[in-house]
């Protein structure tokens, strides 16, 4: 039984409601940088009450940074790494958990070593293999000298191109792998009763049955909480789209957000600038509040 006192319950209060605070400032500031003119959104300091400029704001936002593309792909790019990974990282982890084979915790040891290898680190080898997919397997027939044997034989020298630079595979496959799904659901399985197996193959069910009927009914609120992680995560990544899209009509929202922020001699229109930010959060923003209860349960219960 845990004691109630008071003070400490007005402490907490009073802590939340402090960190609230500290976390709602910087979106409130945006908010209210995005409603002025450029005149008194560049004042020392600024006003810190709503302007009448906001609606104009915005229209001049979007259309400056073209975001009705850019959002459709932001969209298709977040969903599809959100979903690439929630059904990789299920299929992996079903995999160790329920399959006895020889090394299974070492590959999942191996699979969680790359928490520490991040994606700019390896951004030049996943650069590479994005510009041409194939490369790894050019790599082994010229070493193992099956390209030289062939061109040998038939004349033809062999070299496999799949160029992925430029297109939504290129922005999606690369990332769709992921550590930390990984273990969510290795540890989500492993608290699962081996009983569900034995009866599971009592009723004649095979393993992808079992797979499919079973642990992913279970496995809903822990798909729900990683898909949002997933989600917000490639929703704001940067540094890979703006590396593997080159052409406008690929690139991703945060990167259109250059093209509203001033350059090193323009006039720094911060509430255009603000207003392009509010477009941008605003969809991460509505992922969140549609899945907080089923990211709240996914990392807090547990269900048998």
């Amino acid at each position: 039984m845990v004691e109630r006192t008071p003070w400490i319950d007005l402490l907490t209060q009073v802590l939340l409601l402090l960190g609230l605070i500290v976390s709602l400032t910087p979106f409130v500031v945006v908010f209210i940088a995005s409603t002025h003119d450029l005149y008194t959104v560049n004042q020392v300091p600024m006003p810190l009450w709503p302007g009448h400029d906001f609606f104009k704001n915005m229209a001049e936002a979007w259309n400056r940074a073209d975001f009705g593309t850019k959002l459709i792909n932001s969209l298709v790019f977040a969903v599809g790494v959100a979903v690439g990974k929630v059904v990789i990282s299920a299929i992996s982890a079903y995999s160790i958990v329920y399959f006895g084979y020889r090394g299974r915790l070492l590959i999942f040891w191996l699979i969680f070593i790359t928490l520490m290898l991040p994606l700019e680190v390896r951004i030049v080898p996943t650069y590479a293999v994005a510009a041409n997919a194939l490369l790894p397997y050019q790599s082994i027939l010229d070493v193992t000298g099956i390209s030289w044997l062939i061109a040998q034989v038939s004349g033809v020298q062999l070299n496999l191109q799949w160029g992925l630079l430029d297109s939504y595979p290129g922005l999606i496959l690369p990332l769709v792998a992921t550590a930390t799904g990984t273990f969510l659901y290795r540890q989500f399985f492993l608290t699962l009763p081996d009983e569900l197996v034995e009866a599971a193959k009592m009723d004649g069910a095979g393993p992808i049955r079992f797979f499919i009927d079973v642990l992913l009914p279970l496995s809903r609120t822990n798909m729900a909480a990683l898909f949002t992680i997933m989600f917000v995560w490639a929703w704001n990544e940067y540094l890979w789209p703006l590396l593997v899209t080159t052409d406008a009509a690929h690139r991703v929202a945060v990167v259109g957000l250059r093209e509203v922020i001033p350059g090193e001699n323009g006039i720094p229109e911060w509430n255009i600038a603000m207003a392009a930010t509010l477009i941008v959060m605003l969809p991460p923003l509505v992922v969140v509040a549609l899945t907080q209860r089923f990211f709240v349960r996914g990392l807090v219960a547990t269900e048998k």
